[in-house]
């Protein structure tokens, strides 16, 4: 079997702001040592969670760099911020995410045609694009905003057996489709992430590669002992992804801003100030939840011997 580059459990990152609505970069370091300390595998920087459709290119690219520079080779790092409408001007960006030296440049699959335009314009304008960057390592994405488009197993398949892509965020939320693309690039480079902590174990034990998703703001250390320990301890593994199952529908709440409050929380310091919503929305049945979250956690830490979040600060 191929080895693959891509494993593991990845945060897809948040960008935290200061109170004046720049990036603070100080608070990108403390949530990229949090990700690595807590065990990720790798880190998704400048994607849907990071605001990216909010980011100017100049600042898409200042992050990325930022996030290579505090990781410093120990976690692999990817990036997005594959926003534009017009195939010239993503191109362009893509190019230019990819000068930063991330490992992987992501694609968003919702960028590569309209909603209306069908899987021959999808197909031309990806082609275009691995035409224009040979030298770039791409990913993948299925990003629900502005509309989700799933890809077709046919691309997969050709896109993984032609060494095209060797990163995909899965977002069907569905096992059915989970099994066919992991059948589909068998053999190959493309590693398979799963952004749908529901369908995780069942994905993971079916060939899945990882998990990358949202939740892992909150517990990705959590998530990581999944990964690690859910063939060899299969009635736990259940529990905790049940447990994570539950605690997931804090993504529906307020997010980014809720995963911003807790960060504060636990002793991070940043601000909860977002570009893509009002961070009003962090009501104060909203706090308590998150507080509820936070004991939850400790709980679940407690019962897998993993150190508690008390004990790190």
């Amino acid at each position: 079997m191929m080895k693959k580059d891509y494993f593991g459990c990845w945060p897809t990152m948040i960008t935290p702001f200061t109170e004046g609505n720049t990036v603070d970069f100080q608070a990108i370091t403390r949530i990229t040592n949090w990700y690595i300390d807590h065990g990720c595998d790798g880190i998704f920087a400048v994607c849907q969670s990071s605001e990216m459709f909010y980011l100017t290119l100049q600042e898409k690219i200042d992050i990325a760099k930022a996030v290579l520079d505090a990781s410093a080779g120990r976690v692999k790092v990817i990036a997005s911020g594959h926003t534009a409408d017009h195939i010239e001007q993503q191109v362009e960006q893509l190019g230019r995410m990819g000068e930063t030296g991330v490992d992987a440049v992501v694609l968003v699959s919702n960028r590569l045609a309209k909603k209306d335009e069908g899987e021959e314009t999808f197909i031309a304008n990806a082609d275009r694009i691995f035409n224009s960057l040979p030298e770039v390592t791409f990913g993948i994405y299925e990003c629900p905003y502005p509309y989700l488009r799933l890809l077709s197993t046919e691309f997969l398949a050709r896109s993984a057996h032609e060494g095209s892509l060797v990163f995909l965020k899965d977002v069907s939320c569905e096992n059915s489709i989970l099994e066919d693309r992991i059948r589909a690039v068998q053999g190959t480079r493309l590693s398979l992430f799963n952004a749908n902590t529901a369908t995780l174990l069942d994905s993971l034990i079916a060939g899945a590669d990882g998990y990358n998703g949202v939740m892992a703001n909150f517990h990705i250390d959590i998530y990581a002992w999944l990964y690690a320990n859910f063939a060899s301890q299969p009635e736990l593994a259940r529990e905790v992804s049940d447990f994570l199952t539950v605690a997931a529908v804090t993504e529906a709440r307020a997010y980014p801003v809720n995963a911003k409050f807790h960060m504060q929380r636990i002793g991070i310091d940043m601000t909860m100030h977002t570009r893509s919503r009002d961070s009003s929305c962090m009501n104060e049945n909203a706090r308590h939840e998150v507080e509820s979250l936070i004991r939850m956690e400790e709980s679940m830490r407690r019962k897998l011997g993993l150190v508690l979040e008390k004990d790190r600060i």
